[in-house]
């Protein structure tokens, strides 16, 4: 009988998960096994921290709309959550982001929309 060499489809295989892990360090980079685990992890990772990332983004323009608002001298509003009611309650939907970013460039302006909401 013949002798049947294994054909290059597994090399090519093997290859393709190596270009994903190159960037790794140690095995998790060269050995076959481990590079298949450290794979399923960085993609389990990924898709978690997308999340993750987006509330954090949240968290942070609460933080920036709450340390304006405590800039504030004649302090109409003592808290965040209470500049946020009444804008939902004047039916101004402005979300999160929008209004951090009014507050850091124009923080007056931010302050003017909470005064109209007010009155």
């Amino acid at each position: 009988m013949t002798r049947i060499k294994r054909g290059y489809i597994a090399r090519k295989r093997r290859t393709q998960i190596r270009l994903f892990t190159s960037s790794f360090r140690g095995a998790h980079s060269r050995l076959t096994r481990t590079i298949s685990q450290q794979k399923i992890k960085a993609l389990v990772s990924a898709n978690r921290d997308r999340d993750r990332k987006k509330r954090g983004f949240r968290g942070l323009w609460i933080h920036r709309i709450n340390a304006i608002i405590g800039k504030n001298k004649k302090k109409q509003y003592n808290r965040y959550s209470n500049l946020l009611y009444n804008m939902y309650k004047g039916q101004l939907l402005l979300n999160r982001k929008i209004v951090a970013q009014m507050g850091i460039l124009k923080g007056n302006c931010l302050l003017m929309i909470a005064n109209e909401i007010i009155t």
